[in-house]
């Protein structure tokens, strides 16, 4: 499959060693709105985000956005989607994936990630290094498991959340979209949506 990444940054970056790692063919280019881009190693610079579209149309298949911004590597996924690019999941040969669990289009799992049995991974999400997302989590669109990141059995984290390096959050627990769980925190409750929290045992971030 022929295949144009989206962003050069640090992500990129990292997303073009899963790729080279897991054996895919380096990808035709990359888009970025930087005029003063450099591609990724060994990636040409294509041009800006607006040139998708004419990729597509000359044959280019599949398309991947390697940013970190939840919404935005969401909203561009999707529209990439109804230009009609394929947005294949992507995993490193070092990541362990239950057999039934599911990583859906346009997720990537990075090195040594564990996603157990039954856990369900929806689209344009991250699970960064070393995070752990157990038996029967959700993990829905958009969302950013940061690395060495624990999620306990059955967790579920809404559309768009961020777990911080080195999070853990007690089995059963919600995470309402949107949310932010600070580097470090210990959950042990449900989090509301949009709410930043941080801290042992975690709080709302601002509380005394």
């Amino acid at each position: 499959m022929r295949l144009v990444m989206i962003g050069a940054g640090g992500h990129g970056r990292a997303v073009l060693e899963v790729l080279r790692d897991a054996g895919w063919p380096d990808p035709v280019g990359v888009l970025d709105d930087d005029p003063a881009c450099r591609g990724l190693p060994g990636v040409p610079h294509l041009g800006p985000l607006a040139r998708a579209a004419a990729l597509r149309a000359g044959g280019v298949e599949g398309a991947h956005v390697a940013l970190g911004d939840n919404a935005r590597r969401r909203r561009l996924g999707e529209e990439l989607g109804r230009l009609g690019f394929t947005l294949p999941a992507f995993r490193h040969p070092s990541a362990v994936i239950a057999r039934d669990a599911a990583l859906g289009p346009g997720s990537v799992a990075m090195p040594r990630v564990v996603l157990g049995a039954m856990a369900r991974v929806g689209a344009h999400v991250i699970l960064n290094t070393g995070c752990i997302v157990e038996h029967d989590c959700v993990v829905e669109a958009g969302c950013h498991v940061a690395p060495g990141a624990v999620l306990g059995g059955g967790v579920e984290l809404g559309a768009g959340a961020m777990v911080g390096i080195l999070a853990g959050i007690r089995p059963g627990r919600r995470i309402g979209a949107g949310a932010v769980v600070g580097m470090g925190a210990a959950v042990l409750e449900d989090v509301p949506p949009a709410a930043r929290v941080g801290g042992v045992p975690a709080r709302p971030l601002g509380e005394g």
